[in-house]
């Protein structure tokens, strides 16, 4: 800890001006572990407590050499300090792989690379997103607060000191309590519900992502494959732009929709008829509804009556040509785009590291998709902090309504993520209501133009049917110019990427196997494997 700050003086500067510098991360290899009296790996015991034992040699020295540990303790991901001095805060965090402190989920086989290669690896993500912080999803909101810090320094009083002082466009430094019908099963707000109480769309806000398939047509069946097309970065893409709600939500009976008001409104969508819509400023299109997924339920059911969704969802409503009438809403009359710059470091961070792995933001389609072939085997490593920025986009966006983990705890008491400014329900929802609308709206498009309709989406993924096994077959492109407002293949966040092909019959077969003809197949069709079906998580 000593050599850390005062000798290497390590660390990173800050990413905003009303910021602080980050702390320094030390990783410990195996023979670190062994040097300092720790374990190489943890027991069963130890593993699920997440930490030592507060009674190990290590913990103690820490103790008596005047360092603390924070509420986590001494785990795979652990924080050392020393009270603040004065302006100054001594902290080190450390970072242990053979703890599994890196999920290969998210960090592929990072954990097991020599100590240069990981020093590489995990210096490319620092210096293009932020140092860890511990998981990628932690990482993801600790970036939100790192561009947008709760408080900075006011102007010189009388005596010439400054004081610290809310900070314009942050969250604040105190949390805020969400709507009733934006918060998750088991919340304090909705304690004095009775017990086995089941709430339904008119009492919950439930904006997820699309899980959706369809039987495919007697034409479909005529085609030869089933070409995936994948969203690059999409909750990213999602967040670009987006005017989100920074303080406490106001209860408002009987309003009028205003599309520029975050918030969450108890609206009947159910008379929104796809098979007529608005595309454009002023053009009607027919189309075939039942093709279609619904926009406004992950399931892509119609919505049968008054339910609660974000404004993004509500706003789309309106843009397909169609009368809105909310009954009540929450909303926030102070917002911001909260999430822009947020947006901004975690794109510029994926492009840049793809243009190292040779995929570079202008390519034509064909070029494009050709350099996409293989990227991962150009750099393992590099392929590893692409698959780690992602997952800190999503993780960042899933950390804003995190559930209760283990701590003993019960339905109606509050849990510890409860006390962050940055636990906000209201902002999750809005984001994945922007992506799956996004999604739709491309999806209406390409149907309007080209006649198809896609057979099974899941998340960011959409499945074609095409008598060729390119995107290249289905997509329109004219000139090499794509169909405006559809599906565009690049490498920029919303763009497309090629996800995976399988035969008509591949996809026939696994439905008649498992007698299922919705199944879907978006969520196999990257290699076709089907072992079982899961539960769709």
């Amino acid at each position: 800890m000593e050599w850390t700050l005062k000798e290497a003086k390590l660390g990173q500067s800050k990413l905003s001006g009303p910021g602080k510098d980050a702390d320094p991360l030390l990783v410990l290899t195996e023979s670190a572990l062994e040097r300092y009296g720790l374990p190489v790996a943890l027991t069963d015991e130890e593993r699920l407590a997440g930490r030592l034992p507060e009674g190990h040699k290590v913990v103690k020295q820490l103790a008596r050499a005047e360092w603390k540990l924070t509420k986590r303790g001494l785990g795979p991901w652990a924080r050392i300090y020393r009270p603040a001095s004065g302006s100054e805060r001594s902290c080190v965090q450390l970072c242990i792989p053979s703890w599994h402190a890196l999920d290969s989920r998210h960090w592929g086989e990072a954990g097991q690379l020599p100590p240069a290669d990981l020093a590489r690896l995990l210096g490319t993500y620092a210096s293009r997103v932020m140092t860890p912080r511990g998981s990628t999803a932690v990482t993801g909101l600790e970036l939100m607060t790192a561009l947008h810090p709760p408080t900075r320094a006011s102007e010189p009083d009388a005596d010439g000191r400054r004081h610290p002082e809310h900070n314009p466009g942050s969250l604040g430094k105190d949390p805020v309590d969400p709507a009733p019908c934006e918060v998750p099963d088991g919340h304090p707000l909705l304690k004095d519900l009775p017990r086995f109480h089941v709430r339904g769309p008119a009492e919950k806000l439930f904006e997820e992502a699309y899980d959706w398939a369809r039987p495919m047509t007697d034409a479909e069946c005529t085609l030869r494959h089933l070409v995936g097309i994948d969203v690059n970065m999409a909750f990213a893409a999602g967040a670009n732009g987006l005017v989100v709600g920074l303080g406490a939500p106001t209860h408002v009976k009987n309003p009028v929709f205003d599309a520029k008001l975050p918030g969450s409104w108890l609206v009947d969508l159910s008379h929104v008829d796809l098979s007529r819509v608005k595309v454009g400023k002023d053009k009607w299109v027919e189309l075939d509804g039942s093709l279609l997924p619904s926009p406004f339920t992950p399931k892509g059911e119609r919505p049968e009556g008054p339910a609660w969704y974000a404004t993004p969802t509500v706003a789309y409503a309106v843009e397909l040509g169609y009368e809105v009438q909310p009954i009540e809403a929450w909303v926030r009359y102070e917002s911001g785009r909260y999430l822009d710059g947020w947006y901004n470091r975690l794109r510029d961070a994926y492009l840049a590291t793809m243009a190292d792995l040779g995929v570079h933001a202008d390519m034509e389609p064909a070029d494009f998709l050709a350099a996409m072939d293989g990227y991962k085997d150009r750099d393992p490593d590099l392929a590893i902090v692409v698959s780690a920025i992602k997952a800190t986009v999503k993780g960042g966006i899933g950390k804003l309504r995190e559930r209760p983990r283990g701590e003993g705890w019960r339905p109606g008491q509050p849990w510890r993520a409860l006390s962050r400014p940055t636990w906000r329900p209201d902002i999750r929802a809005a984001v994945i209501s922007r992506t799956r609308i996004n999604l739709h709206r491309k999806i209406v498009k390409h149907a309007a133009f080209t006649g198809q309709y896609p057979i099974a989406i899941l998340s960011d993924c959409v499945v074609y049917a095409a008598n060729g096994t390119s995107p290249l077959d289905f997509l329109p492109y004219r000139d090499g110019k794509p169909l405006p407002g559809g599906f565009k293949l690049g490498i920029n966040p919303g763009l497309v990427k090629h996800e995976g092909t399988q035969t008509v019959l591949w996809g026939e077969e696994v439905r008649e196997r498992f007698n299922a003809p919705e199944l879907n197949l978006a969520r196999y069709i990257k290699d076709g494997t089907v072992t079982d079906i899961d539960n769709g998580e």
